[in-house]
C-alpha cells in the first residue's frame, strides 16, 4: 500500500510541476524545477524516502525512453547528419570515457580504475530534452537540433553499453580491449537485429488481427504498442545482445512498418497523445526521484568524502566542478577538431565549406546537459561484487553523477541563452518552407480528385442531385483553392489568401467554442446524456486541434 501511495504522490508532483514552472517570476528549466520538488519532499518535515531496486528501476525507465527517442527523431535529418551524429554519440562517448576515467582515477587514486569508467559512462549520454526546456528548442539552429537529438538517441545507447563493461571489469577484475571490442561489435549488431525483427513481427501480427477481425479498438493497439520496447529489451537481453539498442533499433524501425499508415487515425491520434504523456512523466519522475535522493545524499557527504579517500567536505565540491568542466573541455576540443578535420577534408576534395563559428561550438560544448539517463544509469550500479563486497564507492559515484547533472543542468540554464542571444538565425527555416510545399502540392492533388469527383456527381440522373452536388462541390473546391493561395510563396496574393485565413480560423475558433458552451448548459440542464456530450464534445476537439495546429503555419 505505501508503494501505490508513494507513486500516486509522484505522479501527482510531476503533473503539478508545470503549473510550478509557469507560476514561477523567473525563467527555470523543467527538470530543475522537478528536481527541486523533489528535493523538497525529501527533507524534513515531509521526509520522504523511496528504496531502488536498480534492476527494476532500469527495466522500467530504460526501454520505454529510448524507444519513444527512435521513435520520434527525424529520419530523414538522422540520414543525412550521420556523419557528425555518430561522431559525437560514438567517438565522443568512447573519447569522454577515456578522459574522465582516467580523469576521476587521478583526482580520487582510491577510486579503482574500472569504477572511474563506469563513471564516465553513466556521464557521457547527453539529454536533449533538458536542453529543450533550457533553449525552448526553436532558438537552436536547426540543424545543431537535429545534431543534438541524434547524438542524445545513440550515445544514451553506446554509453550505456560501455557502462556494462566497465561494470563487468569492476565485477570479475579483468578486461581486455579486444575482446570487448569484439563482444561490443556483437552484442550491439544483435541488439539491433532484434530491435527491427520485434517490431516487423509486431506489424505483421497487427495486419494479421486486423483482417482475422475486420478491425482493431485503437485502445489495443495502443496497448500492444506500449508492450513492444520492453519485449524488444527483454528479448535482446535473454539472448545476451544489448536490450538498450534493441529498444532504440525498435523505436526508429517503427515509422518503417506500416503501424502508423494508412486510415488509422484514431490510433495514431491515441499513440501520440499516450507517448506524449508517457515520456513527460517517466522524464519528470526519474528527476523527481533524483531530488528525492538529495537530502540523503547531502547528508551521506561525510561518509561519500571517506570514500573518496578523505579531507575537507568542500573537496567534494571540487571535485563535481572539476568533472563538469573537464566534461566541457572535453566536448569543446572534441566537436572544434571534428570540425576542423571535416573542413580540411572538405578542402582537399575541392567540395564547398561553410567556417564554423566559435560560439557555436561552445553552444554545442554547453548543451551536452545531462539528466534522466545519467541518473538511471548511475542508480543501476549493483550493490556487491561477485565476492559479496560491496560495489567500490557506490554512494561517491552517485554524488558525483548527482552533482555533475546538476551543474550542466545550472550551466545550461546560464550560459546558453547568452550565447544563442546574440545567435543570428534564418527568417524562415527549413521546416517551414518544406510545410508550405507539403500543404500546397496536397491542396493541388485534393482539386485534382474534387474536379473528377464533381463531374461524376453532376452527371447523375437526378437533375436535382446534380445541381446539388454542383453547389457542395464548388464551395470544397473553393475552400481548398484558398489553402493553395495560402501556402504560396512572399507575394500579394498569398499574403492576402493567409490573412484571409487567419480571420476565418479566428471565428471558426469563436464558432466552435460557443458550440462547447453550449452543450455544456444542455448536460447542466440534463438535456442530453454523457454519452451525447463525448461524441459530440469529441468532435468540437478535433475541430479545434485542427486549427489551433495550423494557427503557427499561415503566415
Amino acid at each position: 500500500m505505501d508503494l501505490v501511495f508513494t507513486i500516486l504522490i509522484l505522479l501527482l508532483v510531476v503533473a503539478l510541476s508545470g503549473v510550478v514552472l509557469r507560476l514561477l517570476p523567473f525563467k527555470l528549466p523543467l527538470p530543475l524545477v522537478q528536481i527541486g520538488l523533489g528535493a523538497l519532499m525529501g527533507a524534513p518535515p515531509f521526509g520522504m524516502k523511496v528504496q531502488f531496486d536498480h534492476e527494476l528501476f532500469f527495466l522500467l525507465f530504460i526501454p520505454p525512453l529510448l524507444f519513444a527517442d527512435g521513435w520520434r527523431i527525424p529520419k530523414r535529418e538522422f540520414f543525412l547528419l550521420r556523419a557528425p551524429i555518430l561522431t559525437l554519440a560514438l567517438g565522443l562517448v568512447f573519447f569522454t570515457v577515456v578522459g574522465i576515467g582516467y580523469f576521476v582515477h587521478w583526482m580520487i587514486p582510491v577510486v579503482p580504475l574500472a569504477v572511474a569508467f563506469a563513471l564516465a559512462s553513466v556521464l557521457s549520454p547527453t539529454d536533449a530534452v533538458a536542453v529543450g526546456s533550457i533553449t525552448g528548442g526553436s532558438r537552436l539552429p536547426p540543424r545543431l537540433l537535429h545534431i543534438l537529438e541524434g547524438e542524445a538517441l545513440m550515445n544514451d545507447a553506446s554509453g550505456l553499453v560501455s557502462l556494462q563493461f566497465a561494470v563487468a571489469a569492476a565485477l570479475t577484475g579483468t578486461f581486455s580491449l579486444g575482446d570487448a571490442a569484439l563482444k561490443f561489435v556483437l552484442i550491439a549488431v544483435g541488439g539491433l537485429g532484434i530491435g527491427f525483427a520485434v517490431t516487423w513481427l509486431f506489424s505483421r501480427v497487427r495486419r494479421r488481427l486486423v483482417r482475422w477481425s475486420g478491425d482493431m479498438d485503437p485502445a489495443s493497439q495502443v496497448a500492444l504498442l506500449l508492450l513492444l520496447p520492453f519485449a524488444a529489451y527483454l528479448l535482446a537481453e535473454h539472448l545476451h545482445v544489448s536490450g538498450i539498442l534493441a529498444a532504440v533499433a525498435a523505436g526508429m524501425t517503427m515509422n518503417y512498418t506500416d503501424i502508423l499508415k494508412g486510415h488509422h487515425a484514431a490510433t495514431r491520434m491515441q499513440n501520440n497523445s499516450v507517448w506524449n504523456m508517457l515520456e513527460f512523466v517517466f522524464n519528470g519522475m526519474i528527476f523527481l526521484l533524483l531530488g528525492l535522493q538529495l537530502p540523503g545524499i547531502v547528508g551521506d557527504a561525510r561518509l561519500d568524502l571517506d570514500q573518496a579517500g578523505g579531507g575537507e567536505l568542500w573537496y567534494l565540491a571540487g571535485y563535481v566542478l572539476a568533472i563538469t568542466l573537464a566534461l566541457v573541455l572535453l566536448r569543446f576540443a572534441w566537436v572544434w577538431i571534428s570540425i576542423q578535420c571535416s573542413g580540411l577534408l572538405a578542402r582537399l576534395r575541392n567540395k564547398p565549406w561553410q567556417k564554423v563559428r566559435v560560439r557555436i561550438v561552445w553552444v554545442t560544448a554547453l548543451s551536452g546537459v545531462r539528466g534522466a539517463i545519467t541518473l538511471a544509469g548511475v542508480l543501476s550500479l549493483p550493490l556487491v561484487l561477485e565476492n559479496g563486497s560491496a560495489f567500490p564507492a557506490r554512494d561517491l559515484m552517485i554524488f558525483l553523477a548527482a552533482g555533475v547533472i546538476l551543474c550542466t543542468l545550472l550551466a545550461g540554464s546560464v550560459g546558453l541563452p547568452l550565447l544563442l542571444k546574440k545567435l543570428e538565425l534564418p527568417a524562415e527555416g527549413q521546416r517551414v518552407q518544406e510545410e508550405r510545399l507539403a500543404r500546397e502540392l496536397t491542396a493541388q492533388s485534393a482539386l485534382k480528385a474534387l474536379d473528377l469527383r464533381a463531374d461524376e456527381l453532376a452527371q447523375h440522373e437526378d437533375p436535382a442531385y446534380g445541381a446539388l452536388a454542383l453547389r457542395v462541390s464548388t464551395r470544397v473546391i473553393a475552400d481548398y483553392q484558398q489553402r493553395v493561395e495560402a501556402a504560396g510563396e512572399e507575394g500579394e496574393l498569398p499574403e492576402q489568401a493567409r490573412q484571409d485565413a487567419r480571420i476565418e480560423r479566428d471565428l471558426r475558433l469563436t464558432a466552435l467554442r460557443a458550440e462547447r458552451d453550449e452543450l455544456y448548459r444542455l448536460r447542466r440542464e440534463r438535456r442530453i446524456d454523457d454519452q451525447v456530450m463525448r461524441a459530440l464534445m469529441r468532435e468540437l476537439d478535433l475541430a479545434e486541434a485542427s486549427l489551433t495546429a495550423t494557427g503557427g503555419s499561415v503566415h
